[in-house]
């Protein structure tokens, strides 16, 4: 049996095009509980699986989170662009000698409380486009991050049909080694009882077909552990508990067998505008080109517009105003002299009955109130060379992914091919394993007529019963690696379907 040929060959692939399997279970032990919300049933089918798988991968998630990061710094990118607004209030008890902004700054010695309350905003008017570049730069790195994760999904998805085409095949040759150790085991009782009866048969026979025999379940056995084998690794990707009672649904038909219809120049030509990795490294550029504009416009001068409105109160001497509760009286004085309301100058002093009253408030909060809305231009002369060399490095960066984009593009067509070469072989394989098992079948059942009437001896029906068995067993394998092949170049082409 070839099984480990079968295996080798898809493994081997499956590297070559950089799908590597995310085996996560060691990683994620600690949250084994979330395998309770992944309702598998009596039979895990294909869809189920990577559902299943895309859900629990960390490298997924973490590509998830990633995305969502970028998504935050997209959103603040234009929200850079709107109007800034900003209030500020306070309020303070003063002591001891303080100056009185009320009462012409002069110095007062008395315990009082200001306080004062304001509004204020602006708006960039220009900045070199600074701000509208970057946000063009964080959608297309935003819409980036969102290609990796696709890579990640796609990723994880051809891993996981890999393991399950993997688990359908073992099955299959298992299920051929049962019929293999049968139909020996009939041959076998066939000839033990044409010996008790008298049959003139070479002892060679019967131990020969018990050899086989024997032979037959070794390979059941491998059979078995191949199987569990690759059905751990399976789980292992769905990063659940394994569960041994898991039946697996059959979604490949015979109609999934036939000559693929491309080649690989337009596998290719459809790979350059959906694979997610070729588009990821195209936003890319385009991100870093508009990075290199945004750090250009710190050459450009800065025009801002401002506006605001503020008011203030206080309890201070010298704040308030009079109330004159009657008529003005007059005594003499000898410190200056007063004038009558008749404009003489005489040597009295006045006396105005009344009291001191605080402004309300609201009427302080109304009268002291102030606007002002200004423009102001900001010209960079000299900032230490900042401005330049952020642009030299924006320009190293830019070249950068220009280069990331240029081999990306000729990995893929490499891959492209490859994976082509690979299906044209695979198919191939699968026609002559055809003829192969017809052919082999023919002769095992002439062999197995002449056999049965002692025509011939042991040795050439077990060696023909061992063709035939191993022509199935390269059948079988063969129909799972070509579909392989078909669904690589299928996904190449925007075109995956999970049966």
């Amino acid at each position: 049996m070839r099984n480990s040929s079968f295996l080798l060959l898809l493994l081997s692939f499956s590297l070559s095009t950089g799908l590597r399997a995310q085996n996560n279970a060691g990683i994620l032990a600690a949250q084994n509980d979330r395998s309770q919300q992944d309702s598998i049933g009596a039979i895990l089918t294909l869809p189920q699986a990577v559902t299943i798988a895309i859900k629990n991968n960390l490298v997924v998630a973490q590509s998830d989170l990633n995305s969502q990061n970028y998504k935050i710094g997209f959103d603040q990118s234009w929200e850079y662009m709107l109007p800034t607004l900003s209030a500020n209030g306070g309020q303070q008890i003063n002591f001891g000698r303080t100056i009185n902004s009320s009462n012409n700054n002069q110095y007062v010695s008395s315990q009082f409380s200001t306080g004062n309350a304001g509004l204020s905003g602006g708006l960039l008017l220009f900045h070199g486009l600074e701000l509208q570049n970057n946000y063009q730069a964080q959608r297309y790195a935003y819409n980036a991050s969102k290609m990796d994760l696709q890579q990640q999904k796609d990723n994880i998805t051809l891993s996981v049909l890999l393991a399950y085409l993997q688990v359908l095949s073992s099955r299959d040759q298992l299920a051929l080694a049962y019929e293999q150790a049968r139909t020996d085991s009939v041959t076998l009782d066939l000839t033990a009882k044409k010996g008790k009866e008298g049959a003139l048969n070479p002892v060679s026979n019967l131990t020969d077909l018990q050899g086989k025999y024997a032979s037959d379940q070794v390979n059941i056995a491998g059979a078995i552990n191949t199987l569990e084998s690759n059905k751990v690794a399976l789980f292992a990707l769905l990063n659940v508990p394994y569960r041994r009672d898991v039946e697996y649904q059959n979604s490949i038909t015979a109609t999934d067998i036939n000559d693929y219809q491309a080649s690989s120049d337009s596998i290719y030509q459809h790979a350059l505008g959906i694979l997610p990795s070729i588009r990821s490294s195209q936003l890319k550029v385009q991100e870093y080109q508009r990075l290199l504009a945004y750090y250009r416009g710190a050459y450009y001068p800065t025009i801002s517009l401002n506006a605001g409105v503020s008011t203030n109160w206080t309890n201070a001497p010298g704040a308030t105003s009079f109330v004159q509760t009657g008529a003005p009286t007059y005594v003499p004085n000898t410190d200056g002299f007063y004038s009558d309301p008749n404009g003489n100058n005489i040597i009295y002093s006045q006396k105005v009955p009344g009291y001191d009253v605080y402004p309300k408030f609201g009427d302080q909060f109304k009268n002291n109130r102030s606007e002002y809305v200004g423009l102001s231009v900001n010209i960079p002369i000299l900032n230490g060379f900042q401005a330049r060399n952020n642009v030299r490095q924006a320009k190293l960066n830019l070249k950068n992914y220009e280069l990331q984009y240029t081999y990306n593009k000729n990995y893929w067509q490499q891959q492209v091919e490859l994976a082509f070469q690979n299906m044209i072989a695979a198919y191939k394989s699968l026609k002559f394993y055809q003829q192969e098992a017809t052919a082999f079948e023919e002769s095992f059942r002439v062999t197995n007529i002449r056999f049965n009437e002692g025509v011939i001896a042991s040795d050439a029906y077990i060696v023909a019963k061992g063709n035939s068995d191993q022509a199935e067993v390269n059948l079988a394998a063969a129909k799972y690696i070509y579909i392989f092949r078909t669904k690589v170049l299928d996904y190449y082409q925007g075109k995956l379907t999970i049966p």
